[in-house]
């Protein structure tokens, strides 16, 4: 794989606290030699494992950047064993105009790793993270939310990976967030996540969905940063005073393909039951009324699947295709 042709003045080797940025050589109309600055904190500690935090993977999640700016303030290095790599806003570009996409090349950061060197601003931000910032690492947290299309109970995520000592630590370290579930998921909406990466690479890696509809509040921005928190105290890597003690979240998971539940036309999507709900095969989700036919008859929607209902459409307005509810069961590793 290429070497990367991105630069930082951080030394990730070097004790204390360091704050900088990542730059990446940008080619634009207006500047044939530009830079894109992305943000990057590293607190290094007494020796000990390193837990890489990012958030700002899509730029209409911001549960992840005002938790992790505020945690670069507030964390001092005597307090840590070991080292925290905190990138806030991976998608900066993203973050700056509220997109999910950037809009410097309108790539899904989360869909395109494990990158290229000599790729898009988006390749080049996930290549850097994967033969740079991940072997670094022994956890890596991912922190999501809905953005402005999906609400979702707060969970921690992962993937039902098959290295099943791997999975148990990670629903461990899970259990020590605080969230009042774990999702064990699929790739409905295509491969390339960085989650996926991390994990295909044997690190403990948690994502989250924190939040809905591309806003927050206190008690959610609360629940994200005691749970980034508690799961360093867990790690033994923050070191000011022992985790926490949580409710144990239940562990779910929503691995199969009709769990996921897609507009079967385009629409204004109305919802007859709200998250938390358990539903069974056949029963009616809600349904979608014609934009352009509007006094026909609502389609209604229908779940394929038993299961709870742990995420919902946020934005009325939907496209054919696009996931209005996601179902998920119980799940318990053999």
């Amino acid at each position: 794989m290429s070497a990367t042709q991105i630069v930082t003045s951080i030394d990730f080797e070097q004790p204390g606290k360091q704050l900088g940025h990542l730059a990446i050589p940008q080619s634009t109309n207006t500047s044939g030699w530009a830079t894109e600055y992305l943000p990057i904190a590293v607190i290094n500690g007494a020796p000990g494992p390193t837990a890489l935090i990012i958030g700002g993977n899509h730029g209409d999640e911001y549960e992840g950047p005002v938790t992790l700016l505020n945690l670069v303030r507030s964390l001092e290095p005597e307090s840590i064993r070991g080292r925290i790599i905190m990138l806030p806003m991976l998608n900066r570009p993203a973050i700056a105009v509220g997109a999910r996409l950037s809009p410097l090349d309108g790539k899904n950061m989360n869909r395109v790793f494990p990158g290229r060197a000599d790729g898009t601003i988006t390749e080049m931000i996930a290549h850097y993270v994967t033969t740079t910032l991940f072997p670094l690492a022994d956890l890596v947290i991912d922190i999501h939310s809905g953005g402005r299309s999906a609400h979702f109970l707060p969970l921690v995520s992962m993937h039902h990976i098959p290295n099943h000592e791997q999975l148990r630590s990670m629903i461990d370290l899970a259990q020590s967030w605080g969230a009042p579930y774990i999702l064990l998921y699929r790739d409905v909406g295509g491969t390339g996540l960085l989650p996926g990466e991390a994990e295909r690479l044997g690190k403990l890696t948690l994502g989250t969905e924190m939040g809905s509809a591309a806003q927050f509040g206190v008690e959610m921005l609360n629940l994200t940063e005691q749970g980034v928190c508690n799961t360093l105290r867990y790690a033994g890597i923050l070191t000011d005073r022992a985790p926490d003690s949580t409710t144990p979240a239940q562990v779910m998971a929503a691995d199969q393909y009709d769990d996921y539940i897609m507009a079967p036309v385009s629409g204004i999507f109305e919802p007859f039951v709200e998250m938390g709900a358990w539903m069974v095969a056949g029963q009616t989700i809600g349904q979608i009324h014609s934009i352009g036919r509007p006094f026909e008859s609502p389609l209604l929607v229908s779940a394929k699947t038993n299961g709870l209902l742990i995420s919902r459409r946020a934005f009325p307005l939907v496209r054919q295709g696009d996931c209005l509810a996601t179902l998920a069961r119980p799940f318990r590793l053999p």
